[in-house]
């Protein structure tokens, strides 16, 4: 796969581009395992982010019903443009998918994500996928090992990143891949991770965004105390904050990576019971 790479690059006239972080899988058994861990079926629908030169997509395309592959590079696009029109179930979208609506790409049927992410934008997407009108119901996607770790991260060690993911998903790391598994190889090593949606957010919140304002501000300064970042975030005092905190059974001295997932959500309740604080907002 990677001399295939190579030639493709070579007719097209292109170049991995740094900025975008363009490392293309040329692991013809991960991309096997990869394709396979989606699980899909002929009457799946799948969301490919990145699409790169199409190795992926045409995988999915032999294995799922519906593929719509978006990919930003539009001289990318125009290789993609060519080198996929056979497959009669692909629709190629040139654009940012952090700009795209992902229930109206999918035509708001269900649907599936496969996807080799940019490093330097892996959170800013899951965050944009898992919080859309219409979720995914799984997602299969390869990260820098160290993002990976940090999506599957347990109580003790969460991030807000972690607890974005498990809020909405069960993550679970299915393989590490070397950097020869890419062209250009990156410098560092990638895993695979699965993400299975909740058919029911795991914790009792009266209003979901209310719940990642408060998530985001507990995080805001990640190595105070949450009475002091949780007040700096919120626009509240610090009594306040206390307050709170101790109405939701935390200890107010604790850093946010140290809650699990039910305390954020009793805090958040004692947030909007406690105050006019619009953390809806």
């Amino acid at each position: 796969m990677k001399e295939e790479t190579r030639r493709l690059l070579r007719r097209y006239n292109l170049w991995p581009r740094k900025r975008l972080g363009q490392h293309f899988l040329v692991d013809e058994s991960a991309l096997a395992r990869i394709v396979a861990a989606a699980e899909l079926s002929r009457d799946e629908a799948v969301l490919e982010v990145g699409a790169g030169l199409g190795t992926l997509t045409r995988a999915l395309a032999a294995a799922a019903g519906w593929v719509v592959a978006v990919e930003v590079d539009p001289h990318l696009m125009a290789a993609l443009s060519q080198e996929l029109a056979d497959l009669t179930n692909v629709r190629l979208v040139e654009g940012d998918i952090l700009k795209l609506d992902p229930a109206a790409l999918m035509e708001e049927r269900p649907y599936k994500v496969v996807a080799n992410l940019p490093y330097g934008i892996t959170a800013a997407v899951l965050r944009h996928l898992l919080e859309a009108r219409v979720p995914p119901d799984r997602m299969v996607v390869t990260v820098q090992r160290e993002v990976a770790e940090r999506i599957v991260a347990r109580e003790g060690r969460m991030s807000l990143l972690a607890v974005s993911v498990h809020f909405y998903g069960e993550p679970r790391i299915l393989f590490r891949l070397k950097p020869g598994a890419f062209y250009p190889r990156p410098e560092v090593e990638s895993a695979v991770v699965r993400i299975d949606r909740h058919p029911q957010p795991p914790v009792d919140v009266q209003d979901t965004a209310a719940f990642f304002r408060v998530v985001r501000a507990g995080f805001s300064q990640p190595r105070k105390q949450l009475r002091n970042s949780l007040a700096a975030g919120l626009g509240i005092s610090p009594d306040e904050a206390v307050e709170a905190l101790r109405g939701a059974g935390i200890d107010p001295l604790l850093r946010a990576e140290r809650l699990r997932l039910e305390d954020w959500g009793r805090l958040v309740n004692q947030v909007l019971r406690r105050s006019g604080n619009p953390v809806t907002g």
